[in-house]
This record gives structure tokens, C-alpha cells and sequence, in this order.
């Protein structure tokens, strides 16, 4: 089992990771072998999709070490248990809990919760995030995050919400550690209609833009 070190190693070094949201969690491994295929290798499966925890635990039995399987829209230390339980390697929560930091910290866990004022980033930094997840990142844009990271340098921000192709290089050469990226990576339309092409293309599209921006 890879250590707390080598999972958020992997996280930084990937920049990028796949924030997965499906009607339901039948189609998440031909999702992630879709998107690994276009070089994205973390993928953040939203809890509220129903049968979540158990397709977590189903792709993280399926793919290995190939991919990293988080849980995202995780509100409580209790629905992280559970997740980092089923297979979860990291979790991310829309919002700040400290709670919920302890419990990933406890477990071994790199841990990303969402802030979006300076005092929520710092909160959560001080209470051992090992990244913050900036949300809603396009209601806000590049420059709050260089921003922010002025008197801040030392916190990793991982800015989602809006990232795509087309703005990611604007969100790393502003700093940003990570990118969360959802619905502009994985099309609902193109899964419903069994269109893992066209997911693995947007892939390389952006890891495309993410290492030019290097």
C-alpha cells in the first residue's frame, strides 16, 4: 500500500486530477481507463453518486497502483472513513472541516478540502491540508490565485471548478499546484453515449497544455 509520501508525490507530479461525477457508478472504470489512457492518472470520485464507495473500491482493486482513486464531495470525517475504507487513496471535500483533516491525517491520507478566502486557505493549511482545494476557481480566475499565494507561498492550491484545456496553463503559471478538472474532462453526454474516445482525446488535450506550461 503506497505511504501518505508517495500518493501526494504522485498527485503533484500528475498536476492534474479528474473530478469524476456520474449519474451512477457503473461506467467509472471505463471512465478512468479512458482517462489514463489520455494520461490522467488521479481521479477524485464524487461520493453522492450512487454505489460510490463500492465502485472505489471496485476500480482501486482494478487498476492497481495505474491510478490513484480518491473520493471528493466528502462532508464529514465519518463519509471519509468509509471512503479511505473502501479504497480511497485521498479525499476531497468542498469545504473546510477540520475534522475531516484530522481523520485523513490519522489514516494516513493526503487530505484536500476546499477554501476560497485567504483566512479558510491558511485555516485549513494550519490544520495539515496537504493541498487546498481553491472552489469555485472560476468565479474568481488566475489572479486571485497568484493573489493569494503572495503572502501565502508556502500553501499548495489545487484551484477546480471551470478548469479546462484551454485555462489550465493560466492556472500553473499563477502558482497552482494541482488542478481539479470536472466537467470540461469528463463530458456526461460523451459517457452516456459510450463515447470513450472522445474523453481520452480531451485528456490529452489537456496534459497537453499542462506540460507546456512546465
Amino acid at each position: 500500500m503506497p505511504s501518505h509520501f508517495e500518493i501526494l508525490s504522485r498527485l503533484i507530479a500528475g498536476k492534474v486530477v479528474a473530478v469524476v461525477r456520474l449519474d451512477s457508478g457503473d461506467q467509472l472504470i471505463k471512465v478512468a481507463e479512458a482517462l489514463k489512457a489520455g494520461g490522467v492518472t488521479a481521479i477524485e470520485f464524487t461520493v453522492p453518486t450512487p454505489g460510490a464507495l463500492d465502485m472505489i473500491k471496485q476500480a482501486s482493486a482494478y487498476f492497481g497502483d495505474e491510478v490513484i482513486m480518491g473520493a471528493g464531495t466528502v462532508l464529514d470525517a465519518e463519509t471519509a472513513r468509509a471512503a479511505i475504507l473502501s479504497g480511497a487513496q485521498f479525499i476531497v471535500t468542498p469545504a473546510l472541516n477540520v475534522k475531516t483533516i484530522q481523520l485523513c491525517r490519522r489514516y494516513g491520507k493526503p487530505v484536500i478540502p476546499g477554501g476560497l478566502t485567504p483566512t479558510e486557505i491558511l485555516t485549513a493549511w494550519e490544520a495539515g491540508a496537504d493541498m487546498v482545494k481553491l472552489f469555485p476557481a472560476d468565479s474568481m480566475g488566475p489572479a486571485y490565485l497568484k493573489a493569494v499565494l503572495a503572502p501565502l507561498p508556502q500553501v499548495r492550491l489545487a484551484p477546480t471548478g471551470g478548469i479546462s484545456a484551454d485555462n489550465a496553463a493560466e492556472y500553473l503559471k499563477a502558482g497552482a499546484t494541482a488542478l481539479g478538472v470536472g466537467g470540461k474532462l469528463v463530458d456526461k453526454q460523451a459517457v452516456a453515449r459510450g463515447d470513450f474516445a472522445a474523453l481520452t482525446a480531451e485528456a490529452q488535450r489537456l496534459m497537453q497544455a499542462v506540460k507546456q506550461a512546465s
